[in-house]
């Protein structure tokens, strides 16, 4: 199979230069035009894709090269490109920088050369004039095998001012295609965790995202950027497909009997049938298998989802902040990242739900939660209760906790089982005490050695962001227990 969707990766020399307004306003600025744009973020950023999403009117996918390994950027794309008439990559920090340690990989750089695209640079131009060109130039000639196709210049105070920067660039022979004035209106705020979610912001989302759309339309040469997008090299190879990679995975180990969890109930309600790809074991009968979601609840990658239904799941998303129950007929449980902390007051309040959670856990039936999700686990959040499934407290603290993990599976878990490899992504500012259970969900083999997170009955809860595209066993193995459990 040949991919040649059209495709631009915007990229600049360091965080904070414009990539995000940059990459956005491209986006929602050509899907103005009737393009069907594939919205996509290197590294495991969960908020970007959310503002691509409003952009572009579709699901906003992260490609990453160390969760899910460089040989899976490629069929990722080309998995959530296909049908569109052009894709737009938003970079992850400055071009150059990946993985602390590894080199090149998890890099901007690392995935614009296996997507074969031309790269865009966005340079914050605020506090320079001549050196643009220094800077520009030690950028294109890092390495051969990075195509710089183009320069957009941001945050430039004047007309003068970009007359003096376009000079300079002319001795580089990078072209530039496009600048941009500052603009107060296309800003988005931040907190701990960086940009305020998509979910939270309502309205004011999509008139940040329509100045961003505006900004870029007028200050960027559309035409060249879409004739750059279209001198992306060809993808050979299939695309990613959540059926096949469970067809070829291993296939998850015999159930085991879960300590204190009840016995199967043969009436328990599901729902319709789904269709799974011929050979996966277990797909006979339909389970139900809560997401949560809402504004404390905004951290997930698309594929999940996907891979639990190829799994035979019916996915059913609710929202802890406002749904008293969790959907009938739920035989398994998925809470991912988000900020429970900003909403602690309000999902304490929810007191039905909460106890609903942890009858549910308590049950023995499949219940996986990372990060925010294990906080809304624990017995309290800064000092409010919540579900009171883990017999631990979390609260907020100054240190922020972030980078990858090269992680390992301690115990037995409803996700995975003992042994199992996973590269995974922290990034908060809680802390849980204990940190582990009796049963620990992950040891950390780099970069420090560690053990982290709870295994209790069904009951997978840890800190640890994991992308399930790596290792689809997981997903087939979450089922099959919501089945048997």
């Amino acid at each position: 199979m040949v991919s040649s969707v059209p495709r631009l990766v915007i990229a600049a020399p360091s965080s904070g230069s414009g990539k995000t307004t940059v990459a956005t306003g491209l986006m929602a600025a050509l899907s103005a035009r009737g393009f069907a744009v594939s919205p996509h973020k290197v590294g495991p950023d969960y908020i970007d894709p959310g503002y691509h999403a409003l952009a572009t009117g579709r699901t906003g996918r992260n490609l990453d090269a160390y969760l899910c390994g460089p040989e899976l950027v490629a069929p990722l794309f080309a998995h959530g490109a296909g049908g569109c008439d052009i894709a737009v990559v938003e970079g992850v920090m400055g071009l150059y920088d990946g993985a602390a340690g590894e080199g090149e990989l998890a890099s901007t750089a690392q995935v614009a050369k296996s997507l074969r695209a031309p790269v865009v640079l966005v340079v914050d131009a605020s506090s320079q004039s001549r050196s643009v060109a220094a800077l520009v130039h030690g950028f294109v000639s890092w390495d051969p095998q990075v195509r710089v196709g183009g320069v957009i210049l941001n945050k430039v105070a004047s007309d003068r001012h970009e007359g003096l920067l376009r000079e300079a660039l002319e001795s580089v022979g990078v072209p530039v295609l496009g600048v941009l004035r500052r603009a107060a209106q296309v800003e988005t705020p931040s907190r701990h965790l960086g940009l305020v979610p998509v979910a939270e912001r309502g309205s004011v989302a999509v008139e940040a995202v329509s100045a961003m759309a505006a900004q870029v339309a007028a200050g960027c040469d559309l035409s060249a950027l879409v004739a750059l997008a279209r001198s992306a090299g060809a993808l050979t190879g299939a695309a990613w497909d959540a059926g096949e990679a469970l067809v070829s995975s291993p296939p998850p180990p015999l159930p085991f009997p879960s300590p204190g969890a009840a016995p199967p109930d043969p009436h328990r309600p599901c729902g319709p049938r789904p269709q799974t790809p011929d050979g996966l074991e277990g797909a006979g009968r339909a389970v139900r298998v809560a997401v949560a979601g809402g504004s404390a609840f905004t951290f997930s990658y698309a594929e999940h989802a996907e891979l639990l239904s190829a799994a035979g799941a019916e996915v059913v998303t609710f929202d802890p902040l406002r749904d008293e129950e969790l959907p009938e007929g739920t035989a398994g449980l998925v809470v991912g990242g988000g900020f429970p902390e900003v909403y602690a007051a309000e999902l304490s309040a929810n007191e039905a739900l909460r106890k609903a959670v942890a009858e549910l856990a308590l049950s023995g039936a499949p219940v996986a939660a990372e990060c925010a999700g294990l906080l809304y686990l624990c017995r309290e959040l800064d000092g409010l209760p919540m579900c009171g499934v883990l017999d631990a407290s979390a609260r907020m603290s100054e240190r922020l906790t972030l980078g990858y993990r090269d992680a390992v599976a301690v115990s037995d878990s409803a996700l995975a089982g003992a042994g199992t490899r996973m590269r995974g992504h922290e990034f908060h500012r809680t802390v849980v005490e204990p940190r582990a259970g009796e049963e620990p969900a992950w040891g950390m083999r780099a970069p420090e050695r560690r053990v982290e997170g709870f295994v209790q009955r069904g009951v997978h809860a840890s800190y640890l962001h994991t992308h399930w595209a790596s290792e689809p066993g997981v997903a087939r193995r979450f089922v099959e227990r919501c089945r048997t459990s």
